[in-house]
C-alpha cells in the first residue's frame, strides 16, 4: 500500500511540474539561505572558542614593584580559577621583543632615552575557561590586585566581534523561522492547486467509496518529496560553494591556522527533516481546508 501511495505521489509530481518544481526550487533556495548562516555560525563558534583557548591576559604593572609585591602577585593570580601559568615579563625583555618585532622599523626606537615600556606579567589560561564572561570576571580579579596597573586581553576588538555574531545569529534565527513560514505557505498553495485541478477525480475517487485518508496520503507523500528534495538540491548547492570558498579562505587568510568545517552530519539529517516537516505541514494545512479533516 505505501508503495502505491508513493507511486501515486510520484506521478502527481511529473503531471504538475512546474507547480511542483517552482515549490522544490523554493525549499532549496530557503534551505540554502538557512543552511549558510548554520555554516556561518559554526565556524565562527569554532573561531572564538580557539580564540579564548590561545588568549592570554596582559598585567601591566605599576613603577617601582618590589620583589615581595611580585612574588605576592605571582602566587595571587597562580591560585586563582582558570590560570594555567604565568610569566613574569622584565620592562628590559619587553623592551627587547619589541625591537625584534619592529626590525623593519627599528628607526623609531633608536631615539629613545628610557624605557617607556612597563613590567607585564603574561598570564595563560586554561583550556577549559570556557564562555567569555569568565574571561572577563578573571581579568577583573586580576586588575584588582595592588601591583597591577592595567589589564588588557583584546576585550575591546574580541568583545565587538561577539557583539556583531550575536547580532547574526539573531538575525539567523528571525530570517529562519520567516523562511520556514513561508514555504509552508508555498508548499500548501501548490498542493492546494493540485488538488483543484484533480477536484473532479478527487470527487469521483469520494462517490465510488475512498477514504479521506487513501486521498490525503499520497498528498502526504509528495510534499514529503518535496521537503526531501529541496534539502538536498541546497545542501548541496550549499557544500559546492563551500568546496570552492573554503580552499580560498584558508590558502589566503588562514593557512595552517584554521580549517573551516561543513556541517555536521548530524545537523544536515536534521536539515532535512526539518525540510520534509515543512513539506508535510504545508501538505496538512492545505488538505485540512479543502478536505475538510
Amino acid at each position: 500500500m505505501i508503495t502505491l501511495f508513493f507511486k501515486r505521489a510520484i506521478d502527481d509530481i511529473f503531471k504538475n511540474r512546474f507547480l511542483n518544481l517552482v515549490t522544490i526550487i523554493t525549499i532549496s533556495l530557503s534551505i540554502l539561505i538557512t543552511s549558510a548562516f548554520i555554516l556561518f555560525f559554526i565556524n565562527t563558534s569554532e573561531i572564538i572558542n580557539s580564540w579564548q583557548k590561545g588568549l592570554r591576559i596582559m598585567a601591566y604593572l605599576k613603577p617601582g614593584v618590589s620583589n615581595t609585591d611580585l612574588a605576592y602577585l605571582k602566587q595571587a593570580v597562580q591560585s586563582l580559577d582558570g590560570v594555567e601559568s604565568l610569566r613574569y615579563i622584565p620592562k628590559a625583555e619587553a623592551l627587547s621583543q619589541l625591537k625584534i618585532q619592529m626590525e623593519h622599523q627599528s628607526s623609531l626606537l633608536e631615539n629613545l632615552t628610557e624605557n617607556p615600556l612597563p613590567d607585564s606579567i603574561e598570564i595563560r589560561m586554561t583550556a577549559d575557561i570556557g564562555s567569555w564572561h569568565r574571561i572577563a570576571s578573571l581579568a577583573g580579579q586580576i586588575e584588582m590586585l595592588t601591583p597591577v596597573a592595567e589589564v588588557e586581553y583584546g576585550q575591546r576588538w574580541i568583545g565587538r566581534f561577539i557583539h556583531l555574531f550575536n547580532l547574526f545569529r539573531l538575525a539567523g534565527y528571525a530570517m529562519g523561522t520567516l523562511f520556514f513560514i513561508a514555504v509552508i505557505f508555498i508548499v500548501a498553495n501548490t498542493i492546494r492547486l493540485v488538488i483543484y485541478s484533480r477536484r473532479e477525480e478527487v470527487e469521483i475517487m469520494r462517490l465510488v467509496g475512498a477514504t479521506d485518508n487513501f486521498i490525503k496520503i499520497p498528498f502526504y507523500f509528495e510534499g514529503l518529496i518535496q521537503g526531501a528534495l529541496g534539502a538536498v538540491i541546497g545542501l548541496g548547492m550549499l557544500y559546492l560553494s563551500f568546496f570552492f570558498i573554503s580552499a580560498n579562505v584558508e590558502q589566503e587568510f588562514m593557512p595552517g591556522l584554521f580549517r573551516l568545517k561543513f556541517i555536521p552530519p548530524t545537523i544536515l539529517v536534521e536539515i532535512l527533516a526539518g525540510s520534509m516537516l515543512v513539506g508535510w505541514l504545508g501538505c496538512y494545512i492545505s488538505l485540512k481546508q479543502f478536505l475538510k479533516g
